[in-house]
């Protein structure tokens, strides 16, 4: 089924993990997809993946001049845009009492900063019945130990999701946020945990989550393309959770 046929997308972070998974599956169902990343390398194995419907652009998210030529290209290759998945985001765990201004900033910066200035950027472009689906996270219904930096962004991302539905209804755009728990993604490599260290971690989520496994990226992706598409037509300023039960069992 082509539900998104014809739809013009904006993926960020699409190189890997959720977002690759997303923008893969928005292909197959008929859209034209455009994804960031930070690798030019990446970028353009994972365009050159997806065939001749997707394009790639290397975007530095913590640089304004960046996100703009974002927006160039985006009126350059679209004219228009029908939806725009907010994906790309950094984790990099901390205990309260042993977090730097650094790691506080670049979290900040990366999961907050860039997705509003994107947002303000790209919205012009925003067709009337445009999607826009922002990647959040089901620690800001949990608390876990050393994650607080991280959880607080991704919280304040959850606002914005319901200022931007706001502020943005009376245009026919929709803005709405998926929550992903435990997901098998290459986010965890970069967490800066050994082997042990990680199984650890692990073992210690799978303990509380009811389903007793990680998503894959592609359950993920069905999502997005769920938000992406007209079944979601009567949802804005909403949080799909997709964490196995874990914040609500």
């Amino acid at each position: 089924m082509q539900r998104l046929a014809g739809k013009r997308i904006v993926v960020t972070g699409g190189t890997t993990g959720i977002g690759y998974a997303s923008a893969e599956r928005f292909v197959a169902e008929g859209a034209t997809v455009l994804l960031t990343g930070q690798s030019a390398e990446r970028v353009a194995q994972a365009a050159t993946a997806l065939g001749e419907q997707a394009t790639g652009l290397v975007v530095d998210q913590s640089n304004l001049d960046s996100v703009h030529a974002l927006a160039e290209a985006v009126r350059a290759r679209f004219g228009a845009l029908d939806v725009l998945f907010l994906n790309a985001g950094v984790a990099v765990p901390a205990a309260t009492d042993a977090e730097t201004e650094s790691g506080f900033d670049r979290q900040f910066t990366i999961n907050v900063k860039a997705p509003f200035f994107i947002m303000q950027a790209l919205a012009p472009a925003l067709a009337s019945g445009a999607s826009v689906i922002v990647n959040t996270t089901t620690l800001t219904s949990l608390g876990m130990p050393g994650m607080a930096t991280y959880s607080a962004s991704k919280a304040a991302l959850r606002s914005l999701v319901r200022t931007w539905a706001a502020e943005y209804v009376g245009r026919g755009v929709r803005v709405n946020a998926i929550a992903p728990g435990p997901v098998e993604t290459p986010i965890y490599a970069k967490l800066g945990l050994d082997e042990a260290g990680m199984q650890a971690w692990a073992t210690q989520i799978l303990g509380n989550v009811p389903m007793k496994r990680f998503a894959s990226a592609d359950e993920i992706a069905g999502a997005a393309a769920f938000l992406a598409s007209a079944d979601s037509a009567y949802m804005t300023g909403e949080e799909l959770t997709l964490d196995g039960g874990w914040a609500s069992v």
